[in-house]
């Protein structure tokens, strides 16, 4: 198998750093703890093209990691393990505390700035659509199944990615208990594919609202002839009532400066006999800062939010009336994911380069390594008003 690596600027055909010695040795130490050796025979071993790649970690943590990724410096037969081992040894906890001055002098920047600073206000809160999700529909077309569903799968019982989306989409409609007639409001309705779904086979009214344009035309041209508005508009902009509400893939750009009006802008929104379902990635600690990799490059502005987090900030108006946790249904998501997207890259390579492809390579098995290990969870929370008379029952 060749690999890539710069020169002058230019991806080139290169052999792995044939001197793992001169890594330093907090990086082999720490690395030995997920049993990842440099340079070693095994798909998950990293493998070094330039020495520079050191230091690049030791002064930037994960970012300089992920970058030096993207610029061709190491790779692995398969990120995915590499990464599924990386977050079982917890090692992208330690790298936080690299003794080198600037990651840690980094790292209090970034805490400091999600502290004072609200990153989802304004034209901030758009800036998450302008930067992933308006970068092209060919990538999601070409990545995702028919029904442009950009969020975990239901695997339960599915064997391909087709199966798993639509079973996904039936499991929201069938929690919601939508009954024909209804108004439901998705907040953050990406592609329309729910939006569509529950118009079509429940018979329901709906009102999609993202913060991306080209999510917007798509699915305005997807939804036509149903009885579905698509509005480019920022949840907190939202005026009326519901009888239902659904928010998929989106909670994780609030921000947790804006939690309590999220769910009060829920609350406010939500018919008094009516439900909400909250679908999100969760991370299974609180923290108070996005990767730097992953805010520069993937979802700027954006944070994982903490079950603790959530059931603080719903009270005293909203209840939970069920909590289902199917994180380990996102690593053959994030896979099938992979392998489309791959599938497709000859074709795509025309309008991208090589650089975007290895940032969309590591996304993607980063984020299955990362569900792979446990420390990323999906969610789907059911909620209403306290005091609501109807009994719930949870639908799995």
């Amino acid at each position: 198998m060749n690999h890539i690596h710069p020169i002058n600027g230019n991806l080139a055909y290169g052999a792995p750093d044939p001197a793992p010695a001169t890594a330093p040795q907090i990086l082999v130490d720490l690395l030995a703890k997920a049993d990842i050796h440099l340079n070693g025979d095994r798909p998950w071993d990293i493998q070094i093209y330039d020495p520079a790649t050191y230091h690049r970690i030791l002064s930037q943590g994960s970012l300089g990691f992920g970058e030096a990724y993207m610029d061709g410096l190491w790779d692995a037969a398969q990120l995915d393990q590499l990464f599924e081992r990386l977050f079982r040894a917890d090692i992208n906890r330690e790298i936080r505390f690299l003794p080198r001055l600037r990651l840690l002098l980094a790292s209090l920047a970034s805490t400091l700035q999600n502290r004072l600073i609200n990153r989802q206000m304004g034209q901030r809160a758009y800036e998450v659509g302008r930067r992933h999700y308006d970068i092209g529909n060919d990538i999601y077309q070409a990545m995702l199944d028919p029904s442009m569903s950009y969020s975990c799968g239901y695997w339960a019982e599915a064997d391909n990615l087709i199966d798993a989306q639509l079973a996904k989409l039936e499991l929201i409609c069938r929690k919601l208990d939508l009954q024909p007639g209804e108004r439901l409001l998705d907040i953050g309705c990406g592609w329309g594919g729910l939006a569509s779904h529950a118009a079509r086979y429940y018979g329901v009214e709906v009102l999609g609202i993202t913060i991306s344009r080209e999510q917007q035309r798509f699915a305005q041209e997807r939804c036509a002839g149903l009885p579905v508005e698509i509005a480019l508009r920022d949840y907190r902009e939202q005026q009326g009532r519901f009888d239902k509400i659904v928010s998929v893939g989106m909670f994780e750009h609030v921000g947790q400066k804006n939690y309590a009006t999220y769910f009060d802008t829920v609350r406010r929104l939500l018919a008094e006999d009516g439900l909400f379902l909250l679908h999100t990635i969760g991370d299974y600690e609180t923290v108070s800062y996005n990767d730097p990799w992953f805010d520069r490059y993937i979802f700027p502005n954006s944070i994982l939010p903490s079950a603790r987090l959530i059931t603080t900030k719903i009270e005293p108006h909203l209840v939970i009336q069920d909590w289902h946790n199917f994180g380990p249904d996102y690593d053959p998501t994030l896979m099938a994911w992979w392998e489309n997207f791959n599938a497709a890259w000859p074709e795509l390579r025309n309008r991208y380069d090589e650089r975007f492809y290895r940032m969309w390579k590591y996304y993607l098995h980063v984020c299955a390594g990362l569900f792979r290990s446990g420390q990323g969870q999906l969610w789907q929370i059911v909620l209403s008003h306290r005091g609501q008379q109807k009994d719930y029952r949870s639908i799995r």
